[in-house]
């Protein structure tokens, strides 16, 4: 007679590596991304527990946030445990972190460098599935006095109206600008689309 498996149900854990009372007894920084998923969805599946269950959500982004919070609930409830609920929580976790970033970002003077742009821009733009075109506007102490999105587009491309992004410069009394766009794909390498633009 086969034996009864043994429960994955993380209440059987030693309470030391129990997520929450990890993070409740030591710290919240302790606890792995996995983890803190996993106190979100409270319960894995059959097979595995709740960590287990968000260690192989993580393996299937390259345990990478930025591509977990490029998944959609439709992709989340691919995996077996995660229904529709449990999808949704992923989903409003990492866009509060997504918020928190864009506000970090906002407190930032004074553009200073490109990482400067990067940190303000990433938090809008590093989640889309699509190509978007903005531009930071800037005044003579470089601080950012607006950003605008000038276009949406497709997976590959965004369209640039350089008439409407001077005359955007006009109006605000931007003595300087800042072109900015998204490549999904995630490649750092300009396209020839790209170099025309910035020529025009």
């Amino acid at each position: 007679m086969s034996e009864k498996p043994a429960s994955f149900s993380i209440k059987n854990w030693s309470q030391d590596d129990q997520p929450r009372e990890k993070l409740r007894d030591k710290s919240k920084t302790t606890l792995s991304d996995a983890e803190l998923i996993a106190i979100l969805i409270g319960s894995g599946n059959r097979e595995e527990s709740a960590v287990a269950l968000c260690k192989r959500i993580f393996a299937s982004v390259d345990n990478n946030l930025n591509a977990l919070g490029k998944l959609t609930i439709a992709q989340l409830m691919e995996f077996k445990g995660i229904g529709e609920a449990k999808a949704i929580s992923i989903v409003a976790a990492l866009e509060l972190g997504r918020r928190r970033r864009l506000e970090d970002a906002m407190q930032l003077d004074k553009i200073s460098s490109s990482r400067s742009v990067f940190d303000v821009m990433q938090p809008i733009l590093g989640d889309l599935p699509h190509e978007e075109f903005w531009i930071l506007y800037l005044n003579n102490s470089n601080k950012v006095i607006r950003k605008n999105q000038l276009s949406k587009g497709g997976i590959t491309g965004t369209l640039v109206d350089v008439r409407l992004v001077l005359k955007n410069a006009l109006e605000v009394g931007a003595v300087a600008l800042i072109l900015c766009h998204n490549h999904p794909s995630g490649t750092l390498k300009p396209s020839q689309a790209d170099k025309d633009i910035t020529k025009n």
